[in-house]
């Protein structure tokens, strides 16, 4: 089949090469020019023949609201849109009413893979009408790992991202597991070998992911991981992931931690720690230290 893909950084780029790689004809654009295929939407557009797919990957928000109102002036009824970057699933109800006025399909995709995808696949959760899902199930097909799994049409509209949201909310909390583990080995006198402690991990443990073999990749590049700040940032799904939590009175206190663990390493000096060291002096004369 024939696909318009908007927005090759990082992800978008690789999965060009791999639906190439699958037989399909794909058109790239991106405001890059050295990246993009075409230079334009209106010349993507009149590229593809009918009914159209229309893959954006761009970022969630404004970028991805544009591109889809721009979209919407430029194709014709029977035409897809689909929307794989990391939108909020509230905003994919949106699109898909404003699409549908104008009878053009709306499909949402969550896709996970990072820049391990081109080779691995893409693990992808979709959202929408079975009808628009069928027309870009090539691209899925291409898209996706080998074998029976990594693919899902998890409902309808909005249930792509929404999927994809709590996988990475899950995420969040493995990593945080994974990050606390490592300091707390690192900091013992008697384990000498942290590193080569997570190495052992990798086989016949239940705690084996593909996240630990990461783990083990970055400190065989920097065993004690003194090149880096103690600095992680949020994509937004992890705030998400809480927000839905608490609509829908869901407890979920290990994603909610791994969560505020990220904005307390934004803090090089915590003014919260600040008033637990003075309640500590003022109950119990606890030493305190001052700058």
């Amino acid at each position: 089949m024939e696909l318009g893909l908007v927005g090759l950084g990082k992800m978008g780029g690789n999965m060009r090469e791999r639906i190439r790689r699958a037989g399909h004809t794909v058109f790239g654009y991106d405001r890059n020019p050295d990246l993009a295929d075409v230079h334009s939407l209106p010349e993507l557009v009149g590229k593809l023949s009918g009914p159209r797919v229309i893959w954006v990957m761009v970022p969630a928000g404004e970028p991805t609201q544009s591109t889809i109102d721009e979209l919407a002036e430029l194709l014709e009824p029977g035409d897809v849109v689909v929307d794989g970057g990391n939108s909020r699933w509230t905003d994919d109800e949106k699109h898909a009413e404003e699409l549908a006025a104008k009878g053009i399909g709306f499909v949402d995709c969550g896709v996970s893979g990072g820049v391990w995808g081109l080779e691995n696949g893409y693990a992808l959760m979709y959202g929408g009408d079975a009808e628009n899902v069928a027309k870009v199930r090539p691209v899925f097909d291409a898209l996706k790992p080998e074998g029976d799994f990594g693919s899902v049409h998890a409902g309808k509209v909005g249930a792509g991202h929404f999927a994809k949201m709590v996988h990475n909310g899950i995420e969040y909390a493995m990593m945080q597991a994974y990050a606390e583990g490592w300091e707390l080995l690192e900091k013992v006198d008697s384990v000498t070998d942290v590193r080569e402690v997570f190495r052992s991990w990798q086989e016949g443990t239940v705690i084996r992911s593909w996240l630990l073999d990461l783990a083990v990749n970055a400190l065989d590049e920097d065993e004690h991981l003194d090149k880096l700040r103690g600095y992680a940032q949020d994509s937004g799904e992890g705030r998400w992931t809480v927000e839905a939590a608490i609509d829908h009175a869901v407890p979920l206190p290990a994603i909610t931690a791994s969560l505020f663990a990220r904005f307390a390493s934004r803090q090089e000096d915590s003014p919260q720690m600040k008033m637990i060291a003075a309640l500590r002096n003022q109950f119990g004369g606890h030493a305190v230290e001052t700058k």
